[in-house]
């Protein structure tokens, strides 16, 4: 399945946005270094101050790049704004901060297991809604590549999950991994519009939701006259979060899925644990065991399993 761009492309980004399996790998590394990014800033910044800063500097950022995009699609745009808007409430604003509250009364163990069921749950999804059938050896691939996730969660030790507590955070996980899926089985509905134009439109509708719950669950919107004194490292999180994590991965995965589809592309969201081990050995100084190679292995492999089954002809 393959759906190629309504605009005629022109330069190296627009080469670039025709490359599924390069998309499929920058989208999770980029998400994988917003997971090293949030640790920095733990206890520093308010979670729903991250969230509004984050798209609202997204937003603001991507806007001058879509300009002449949305000239040529406001016609479309004007029709479907609501549509638009509502793609960045649930694939950005809604997930994030489900994200957030999760995180803030559960274990990231649980956490990363919870989110492993991702790929999983799309492919379901993609199933009882659209009667997309996913092939067998497509699902065992996936199911691999989730131990992988798993693997690491669990710091090698995959008898840890009989010992994992079930709490209400766990729930908060699981309603974002619902809203991504929506979102992701979504983007097959979406508006004929220049990919520049979408991102910029959804992520107004982000960052309006981020400022209202910010507004309603935060401390208020005044918290953004805080910002300017804060320190060197926040204000480097905060512009890669606005920038890589929230507009070149959604990007990234928008584009992905128009190009290969939901079922193809759910995989890829297993990346996301191996690039952000990488980036903790990297950057926060974390040492790599033996379980993380194995487990980057068998993700991997999972991987380009359930791809080479998604190619295969019937």
């Amino acid at each position: 399945m393959t759906k190629p761009q309504t605009h005629e492309n022109r330069g190296i980004s627009a080469r670039l946005l025709d490359q599924p399996y390069l998309l499929l790998i920058l989208a999770p590394l980029f998400w994988g270094g917003n997971v090293v990014a949030a640790k920095l800033v733990v206890g520093e910044i308010d979670p729903f101050l991250l969230l509004a800063a984050r798209c609202v500097g997204a937003t603001l950022f991507i806007l001058p790049f879509a300009w002449p995009y949305l000239k040529a699609d406001w016609p479309v745009i004007r029709r479907t704004w609501p549509q638009l808007m509502a793609f960045g409430f649930v694939g950005y604003a809604l997930f994030n901060v489900l994200l957030y509250l999760g995180l803030s009364t559960t274990s990231g163990v649980n956490a990363a297991i919870v989110q492993a069921s991702l790929p999983m749950l799309i492919l379901l999804a993609n199933f009882v809604v659209f009667r997309a059938r996913a092939k067998v050896l497509q699902i065992v691939g996936v199911i691999i590549a989730i131990s992988g996730v798993m693997l690491t969660a669990t710091h090698g030790n995959l008898g840890r999950i009989l010992t994992l507590d079930i709490n209400v955070g766990d729930g908060f996980v699981i309603l974002a991994c619902l809203a991504y899926t929506a979102y992701t089985l979504a983007l097959r509905f979406r508006p004929d519009v220049h990919m520049m134009s979408f991102m910029a439109v959804a992520f107004s509708g982000a960052a309006i939701s981020g400022v209202i719950m910010l507004q309603l669950f935060g401390n208020g919107v005044g918290q953004f006259a805080t910002i300017p004194s804060m320190s060197v490292t926040v204000w480097i999180v905060l512009i890669y979060v606005m920038i890589f994590p929230s507009m070149f991965s959604q990007v990234a995965y928008a584009r992905a899925v128009d190009l290969v589809g939901p079922n193809r592309a759910a995989p890829s969201h297993n990346l996301i644990p191996v690039f952000g081990a990488i980036g903790s050995v990297l950057i926060l100084g974390e040492r790599l065991e033996l379980y993380h190679y194995l487990a980057a292995a068998i993700i991997i492999g999972g991987i380009v399993l359930a791809e080479w089954a998604a190619r295969r002809r019937r």
